[in-house]
């Protein structure tokens, strides 16, 4: 293993990875306590927790399950297996289980008639239709069946570890379970894979067989900040809401599973979205390519000198208030020999804050380094073996 030196570095920098909430709450007032089963709280770029309760409990989805059949159909549609203008037909089998005739939340879908998937994924996210979503599990699977199969298989590649999917709409069915947790990690694959469809979920109103409905997430109402994402409701799984949220350029995503009312949802979500952009900034420092280390000694190479610059944007969320404590250090490999290709990894970024590190991200070269002539390497030689000696 090589030797590496340490360079203390003072500028102050940002982390992509996650703050813990417990040390996170130690340096901003406790959290809100919520009239809910399980909550989470999360920054939608850096993934960090800022506010956790019960949030790997496994809840009945409700209709939060359809975000993964959304988020399903809007990955057909960027790989080219699916188009906004096909047209689907509406089978019996999703107009039974989820038409006009039944209880749950529909679209007022006709059955055999054909509608299109770009009016189906609205009638998913805004009218919560249990029709809607049959129907595009059938056309991209065959069946509902096969695709919960595909649903569970998303939620693995997501890392949703504690969630199991039986059906495309949320509608009861034994053993079919999430977390807020793993509905956190959906909501960021959504937003963040596929913004282009996202907007959808900030829409008030669908009109589908001249009926309008409203969007059932009251906050795009009271909130201009909020734009998503779904609302769910069974008897067994309670009002359950997962929202997002932005403002100073930082957005928020929480999870509020197991309310008793409509209204309690949402007022939940309020707290808990207040609280987060109250106490805590997302800040970009350092962006993909910037120098970090100037001029690291080369051994054997055509050139002396190197720099160093990080892969990624490096961005942190924290307490408001403590950029000032954060301190970065710079760990280099000993002996940087050439030949040395651009990207190669050359040292690490470590940042703490308070002493509790933060973040541990790669230092690579900023350009290829090729070897020098026989000479100037024998050179270089020489000069290393007499340093070791002296060492």
């Amino acid at each position: 293993m090589l030797k590496k030196y340490l360079v203390t570095f003072a500028t102050v920098i940002l982390s992509l990875q996650s703050l813990s909430s417990v040390y996170a709450q130690q340096l901003v007032p406790a959290p809100p306590e919520l009239a809910a089963k399980a909550w989470i709280l999360i920054d939608a770029t850096t993934g960090t927790v800022l506010v956790e309760n019960q949030a790997d409990l496994p809840l009945p989805p409700a209709s939060l399950a359809k975000m993964m059949t959304t988020y399903i159909a809007s990955g057909e549609i960027a790989a080219g297996r699916l188009k906004k203008d096909d047209l689907v037909l509406i089978s019996d089998n999703a107009w039974e289980k989820g038409g006009a005739k039944t209880d749950g939340s529909t679209m007022f879908l006709s059955p055999r008639s054909k509608v299109s998937v770009s009016d189906l994924m609205r009638g998913v996210i805004i009218q919560s239709g249990n029709d809607a979503s049959i129907a595009l599990a059938e056309h991209i699977s065959g069946g509902e069946s096969a695709f919960a199969d595909e649903m569970n298989h998303q939620a693995s590649l997501l890392g949703m570890n504690d969630t199991l999917y039986f059906n495309a709409t949320g509608l009861p069915y034994d053993g079919m379970v999430s977390t807020a947790r793993d509905l956190s990690l959906l909501a960021r694959a959504i937003i963040r894979d596929y913004p282009e469809h996202y907007s959808i979920y900030s829409e008030k109103y669908f009109k589908h067989n001249n009926i309008n409905q409203p969007n059932r997430n009251r906050l795009l109402w009271r909130d201009s900040s909020v734009d998503g994402l779904k609302t769910g409701h069974t008897d067994a799984a309670g009002y359950c809401l997962v929202a997002s949220a932005k403002r100073r350029g930082m957005r928020l995503i929480s999870v509020i599973l197991g309310t008793d009312s409509d209204a309690a949802r949402a007022r939940e979500t309020q707290k808990l979205l207040s609280y987060g952009f109250r106490h805590y900034d997302t800040k970009t420092i350092y962006s993909a390519g910037d120098t970090i280390k100037e001029n690291a000694k080369v051994w054997y190479g055509e050139q002396e000198f190197l720099n160093l610059t990080i892969r990624d944007d490096v961005t942190l969320t924290l307490p408001r208030g403590t950029e000032k404590q954060l301190s970065a250090n710079i760990l280099i490999d000993e002996q940087i020999k050439a030949p040395i290709s651009a990207g190669q990894e050359l040292g690490r970024l470590q940042v703490s804050l308070n002493d509790q590190l933060m973040i541990d991200t790669p230092l690579v070269a900023e350009q290829d380094v090729t070897e020098s002539g026989f000479f100037a390497r024998f050179v270089d030689w020489i000069v290393l073996f007499i340093t070791r000696l002296m060492s």
